[in-house]
């Protein structure tokens, strides 16, 4: 079997670099601005705007992952947390809480079967 060649891999590699251009510019850039949150029909809304390509989100997704996109999540955090303040807590609080293993009792080597001291 033959691989894609010619005027096929030229203006695949042309489309690719458009679609990166279109991605690295940001939602806002096409109009989202509540949120800076690439979703697949965003960019699929893009791209259809953008060029005379009309891709389903199963190939959209197959052709942002062969150009070396992934899905990115971003952090829930709320925007009032206090790093400083989380340090201080996992550094005083948390060793109270958690304490230390007793090193001096009989473990258990499974729930089922008691180890033998």
């Amino acid at each position: 079997m033959r691989g894609v060649t010619g005027l096929v891999t030229a203006s695949w590699a042309l489309l690719c670099r458009g679609h990166e251009a279109v991605l690295e510019a940001g939602p806002a850039v096409w109009g989202w601005e509540e949120d800076q949150c690439w979703t697949l029909a965003r960019i699929a809304e893009v791209v259809r705007r953008r060029f005379p390509v009309d891709y389903t989100l199963a190939g959209l997704d197959l052709l942002l992952h062969r150009m070396g996109w992934s899905v990115q999540i971003p952090a829930r955090r709320a925007a009032e947390r206090d790093e400083a303040q989380i340090a201080r807590w996992r550094e005083e609080t948390w060793p109270v809480i958690k304490g230390r293993r007793r090193t001096w009792a009989p473990g258990w080597s499974s729930r089922t079967s008691p180890a033998r001291a």
